[in-house]
């Protein structure tokens, strides 16, 4: 995500922040994506959600 702005700059001006999703996330995938500052998507049930807590604070690229 940091070379991002390098190939798609229409997005030079702006904050770009990231996520990983899975349905199945391998152990401490997750909170390795959570300290990079990335959003983690995961499935619970039926359906996919943010699975950040709210201490969480995204990365801006």
């Amino acid at each position: 995500l940091s070379r991002f702005k390098e190939a798609f700059d229409e997005y030079a001006g702006r904050i770009v922040i990231g996520a990983v999703a899975g349905i199945v996330i391998e152990e401490g995938v997750d909170r390795y994506a959570y300290h990079k500052g990335l959003f983690v998507i995961g499935q619970r049930g039926d359906t996919v959600r943010i699975l950040n807590d709210g201490k969480f604070v995204p990365r801006h690229f």
